[in-house]
Formats: structure tokens, C-alpha cells, sequence
């Protein structure tokens, strides 16, 4: 049976107990579809090998040698990942264009007993799907852009709104980047293709009647592009300003950077590139700070210098409708509060 994907949010309602890719591993590292697990028919080095036969020798040779290399593989998967599936069990299997792959794996499946059904198109089909939802078609939901200098404590307070019930984008999340010069996570950024399935798959869910949360961002989030239909949208949204003191900002800032404190080290080389900026006497202060274990003087530091000031160019290039928040501590409790607010705010 072949299952045509109208949209996003058919992959929660078809009611598949799994979705399977049977793609090589990195095709499934650099996108795939949310919640789907990896179950390779072919390895990345039995693909290429495959290919080359097929390419350079003769083509039903490679057609033999890949049946016998899939077969192999989807022992090991029945044996291991799916020993434990009963008898029904149902599941969503796809690869590249719902070909050779996932047909293969699909017809033993199927053999067995199981209800199993192909994604039309496999994943090329799932990703037109999020090209038309990021780059074609305009989003008509009600964001709100949550503002504010560095420390600030926004994404802290997404996630609050979030607790409170409201609907909100984790953009720095989906990036796995605090959206910085220190910003990254460690284990890297996905690529710009799971990005954008994570954020097609959040927005999704999303109620268009109710407020969306989104923190104010650059078009950039480290090396990853926000998707024009979601900027458009983004471009033309209120903005509500979070404006905390410094200090409490600066204390805020170590609480979510503890990765960084904790290898000074690291820290001081990710300071160099702003040596280009602020000249190499500030810099070296900056780097006394750290021998001596001044983290929150820094913190204040880089804030009140360096990321402060091109906040304030950006914001001025804003014609947006503004309202400011005036926070006087950013602790849990305290950001409770004020997202209580702002959903008061909102009318909801």
C-alpha cells in the first residue's frame, strides 16, 4: 500500500506505529522525517559501491550484488531493532523517491505479515512538502517577537510561556545555537535541511488563532538560514522589549553558559575573534578576567561592550510597533511572572 503525503500534519494522523527510513546513514543524518528511525538497507560504503558497479560494469550485476547486501541488512534489522515487534505492528516505510529501498524492505516486511505501507514519493515527496510550507507560502499565524539584549533571559521566558500554555518557536533550539558568538552546543548545528523539518514540523501544530512566541533573531542563527516565509513573517510582528539590569543579566548569562566556565580554555579562544573589534588591550583584560576566574565581571563586560551596542543599531533599524518589559530579576520565579503577564497581556 503507498501512502501520498497531502501534508505535515498527516504524519501524525495516519496512525503508523513507526516510520522507517531505509535510507544510507548520512542521507538520514543530514534530514529526514521527524520521529522516523534509521533502518539502512544499505550502508553509505555498500551504496557507493553499488553505484559504481552500476555506473562503470554492468547493471544487473549491481542489481544481484545490492539484493544480496539488502537482504543481509534487513536479517540484521529483523533480528535486532524489530525483534520485538508483534504481529501488529504497522509501519511507514520510505527512502529517497519510494523506489528500489524502500520497496525491497517493504515486500519482506510485508511477507512476514505485517500491514507495512510505502511513503509515495519517500523523502523527496516529504521534503517538497516543507520547501512549500518555508519558502512558498506565507505564515498566517499571530507572532509576537520577544526582544531584548543579550541575557535578557528570552529563551528562558519562551519556555515559560510555554509552561503557562501558550504556543511558542524554540528557533535557537531547532539550531542548537544560543544564537552568539558563544552560542554553540556541543555536538554542532544540524543542517540547514533538518532545521527546517524541525521548524515545519513545530509550526504544524500550531493554532493560527491563538499567539506565537518567537524570539527576535537575526536571519542567521550561527550558520543556519531562517526560511523566508517564517522571516516575512517575523519582519512584521509586534515586538515586546525585555529590559533587565546589567548585573542581573550578567548572572543570568554564567547560569546558561556553564559549558563555557567550565573550560576556560575554550572560552578564551572563542573571545579571539573580537579582538578585530575592541583592539588587543581590551581583550587581554578580558583574558585576565578569565585567568582569575571573574566570570560574571566578564559576562558584564562583554555585555555592556560588545553585544549591548550592536544591539542597539539593530533595534534602530527596526519600524516595528514596540512595548517594553521591564524586568528586575531573571530567576525562575520571576520569569514565571512575567510571562503570566504577557499572556494577560494578549487578551488570552
Amino acid at each position: 500500500m503507498a501512502v501520498k503525503l497531502s501534508s505535515l500534519t498527516d504524519l501524525q494522523t495516519l496512525g503508523f506505529d513507526d516510520i522507517i527510513d531505509v535510507r544510507a546513514p548520512s542521507e538520514f543524518a543530514e534530514d529526514h522525517v521527524p520521529g522516523a528511525i534509521n533502518l539502512p538497507v544499505l550502508s553509505d560504503a555498500e551504496r557507493a559501491e553499488v553505484g559504481t558497479i552500476y555506473v562503470q560494469e554492468d547493471r544487473f550485476l549491481a542489481r544481484k550484488i545490492g539484493a544480496a547486501m539488502v537482504s543481509r541488512n534487513a536479517a540484521a534489522h529483523l533480528e535486532g531493532p524489530l525483534a520485538d515487534r508483534d504481529g501488529a505492528w504497522q509501519p511507514l516505510v520510505y527512502c529517497w523517491r519510494g523506489g528500489q529501498r524502500s520497496g525491497s524492505f517493504a515486500s519482506i516486511l510485508s511477507q512476514i505479515g505485517w500491514r507495512v505501507a510505502l511513503m509515495e514519493g519517500g523523502y523527496k515527496s516529504y521534503r517538497k512538502l516543507v520547501v512549500s510550507a518555508l519558502y512558498e507560502t506565507p505564515i498566517s499565524l499571530k507572532i509576537t517577537l520577544l526582544d531584548g539584549g543579550t541575557g535578557s533571559g528570552k529563551t528562558a521566558l519562551l519556555h515559560a510561556l510555554q509552561g503557562q500554555g501558550a504556543q511558542m518557536l524554540d528557533l535557537e533550539g531547532m539550531a542548537a545555537h544560543r544564537g552568539s558568538l558563544l552560542g554553540g552546543f556541543d555536538g554542532g548545528q544540524p543542517s540547514q535541511k533538518m532545521f527546517e523539518s524541525r521548524l515545519a514540523a513545530a509550526l504544524a501544530q500550531l493554532d493560527p488563532a491563538q499567539p506565537v512566541y518567537v524570539e527576535a533573531e537575526s536571519n542567521k542563527i550561527g550558520n543556519l538560514l531562517i526560511p523566508p516565509s517564517l522571516w516575512a513573517a517575523m519582519l512584521n510582528a509586534p515586538v515586546l522589549r525585555i529590559s533587565a539590569p546589567l548585573a542581573e543579566r550578567a548572572t543570568f548569562t554564567l547560569r546558561n553558559y556553564p559549558d563555557l566556565t567550565a573550560d576556560p580554555e575554550e572560552l578564551g579562544a572563542r573571545l579571539q575573534p573580537l579582538r578585530a573589534f575592541h583592539g588587543a588591550a581590551r581583550l587581554e583584560a578580558w583574558e585576565q578576567m578569565i585567568a582569575e576566574g571573574r566570570f560574571e565581571a566578564l559576562a558584564a563586560a562583554l555585555i555592556e561592550t560588545h553585544y549591548d551596542p550592536r544591539y542597539t543599531k539593530a533595534a534602530q533599524r527596526r519600524a516595528r510597533s514596540v512595548t517594553e518589559i521591564d524586568v528586575a530579576r531573571l530567576d525562575p520565579d520571576s520569569l514565571a511572572e512575567t510571562a503570566a503577564r504577557i499572556i494577560a497581556m494578549s487578551g488570552r
